[in-house]
């Protein structure tokens, strides 16, 4: 099957009955449920865009010769990488950068791995046929994802096999004829409910030791299959209308802890077992970090942008822009605008051919765009709480102006400088769905630990950034003025 539309994935997501639970109910069907259909929706709308726009987000598949999803390709060519790049920003326009998860970001993900399947058959030569083979059915089935990184937070002072209980995280229990059986628990799956399958991958940051190689795996399988669980969080999509809730109506992503009972994942389908050494490479060695964070920028781009005309809305919306702190505060989303723009343009400029044959970005711009952006959008949604002001809490619902007794009051004392009280509100309702609802807080905290700690990944920046040609141009430097110094007082 060549990329699907829409209604393919939904026909697909109903038909898989995967195991879901949210606020202490099963779910009966997924992409009915109050919590779920909104973002199953706009996920439909995704799927539907890709035929909407083939030139810029399709590409020909190099074994069946059918249409498939671009963020699939394997990047041979810088102009690979900018076509690539497109694509993920028409996606990620379509929810002003708001998904974090969309398809696109693990896409990149299985193609790196699926390339790199010399790194996976160190441990066994099947393995690496293995994660090749998935990539494939991935971009031929235009599989939707779902991925799992992160132990349970319970006694962070020690490792897994050190726990109160060694079955918290999941871990392999044993090794049968037909696969792994994996017991424990995982976090945290965005989209876990509404995709097809999970990857379930090591941490990009945490380090694991020998004791920790029952933990150590990687593996890929239907979210449907049997001894397998989604425990969601509440949902932060309430059941408002979009005009009330532009955001939360529409792309609460959901995310879940990952239940493993007795789970049989079948040998065809694993990727590590039991090698920590391995998994603490993975990412790295197979530049799978890169191409993911090259879709990230990409995407935190088109959120950029999003904020800024916001901002810049706001401020023709009640005439500040008079005000130098105002002008200020916008320059400030300009300038972060620009510069994510240059740091993905930088990293494709210095793109080169990887030991798999993918023309893979030059990942020093990238790692300081996650590095810093997840601090700065912060910043962002701050200004946009600062330039709303109270106007951010005073915000009626459009059932206000729909109201006979009411409605025309709501119409005059909500005006602005240029719009009406109903154009506004609307606004105005936008920007406090974006810096200030619960759905705006939760994206927050995601950006602020997108890629891990940010203090962990400070450190990692750190270790990882050349420094002796930077100390040596101080010692170059001060060597010149010691032998200066010394001519003059010969």
């Amino acid at each position: 099957m060549p990329a699907r539309t829409g209604k393919q994935y939904l026909e697909a997501l109903d038909k898989a009955k995967n195991n879901v639970w949210i606020h202490g109910e099963k779910v009966d069907k997924v992409s009915e449920h109050p919590a779920f259909r909104n973002i199953v929706k706009s996920m439909v709308d995704l799927y539907d865009l890709q035929h909407k726009k083939p030139d810029r987000m399709l590409y020909t598949s190099p074994t069946t010769g059918d249409p498939v999803g671009l963020s699939f390709i394997e990047p041979r060519t810088k102009e690979d990488l900018a076509r690539r790049r497109e694509m993920v920003y028409e996606w990620a326009r379509y929810s002003g950068g708001m998904m974090g998860r969309s398809p696109d970001y693990l896409n990149t993900s299985v193609m790196s791995f699926g390339t790199a399947a010399s790194f996976f058959a160190q441990d066994n030569p099947m393995f690496g046929e293995n994660v090749r083979k998935y990539y494939e059915y991935c971009r031929e089935n235009d599989i939707s994802l779902t991925h799992t990184l992160i132990h349970p937070q319970a006694n962070r002072a020690k490792n897994q096999s050190n726990q109160r209980d060694p079955y918290l995280s999941a871990r392999i229990v044993d090794k049968t004829s037909e696969g792994i059986i994996v017991r424990g628990c995982r976090l945290l799956a965005t989209l876990g409910g509404v995709t097809d399958e999970i990857v379930v991958f090591p941490s990009t940051l945490n380090k694991a030791t020998s004791e920790d190689d029952p933990y150590a795996f990687a593996f890929a399988i239907p979210n449907n299959t049997p001894g397998l669980k989604f425990i969601c969080r509440e949902s932060f999509d309430y059941g408002k209308n979009q005009w009330d809730h532009p955001m939360g109506a529409r792309f609460d992503e959901s995310d879940a802890i990952v239940v493993f009972e007795d789970v049989l994942v079948p040998w065809d389908r694993v990727f590590i077992a039991g090698n920590h050494d391995l998994c603490n490479r993975t990412y790295f060695e197979t530049n799978a970090v890169i191409h993911m964070t090259h879709q990230v920028v990409a995407k935190n781009l088109a959120k950029t942008e999003f904020i800024l005309g916001i901002v810049l809305s706001i401020i023709d919306a009640i005439n500040i822009s008079r005000f130098q702190h105002v002008k200020e505060k916008a320059t400030e989303v300009m300038i972060t605008l620009e510069i994510m723009k240059a740091l993905l343009l930088q990293s494709e400029a210095g793109a080169n051919i990887d030991q798999y044959g993918n023309m893979t970005p030059d990942f020093a711009p990238l790692n300081t765009a996650r590095n810093w952006y997840p601090k700065v959008y912060q910043r962002l949604t701050e200004i946009i709480r600062i330039l709303g002001s109270s106007g951010l809490m005073a915000i009626p619902t459009q059932a206000d102006f729909e109201a006979d007794d009411i409605g025309d009051l709501m119409h005059k004392y909500n005006q602005g400088a240029a719009i009406d009280g109903y154009e506004r509100v609307q606004l105005y309702r936008l920007a406090w769905d974006v810096s200030m609802s619960a759905f705006a807080t939760r994206q927050m905290l995601y950006e602020y630990y997108f890629f891990g700690d940010p203090v962990r990944m400070a450190g990692a920046y750190y270790d990882w950034h050349e420094k002796d040609k930077y100390k040596e141009l101080v010692r170059e430097f001060l060597d010149r003025a010691n032998t200066k110094q010394t001519a003059s007082k010969s």
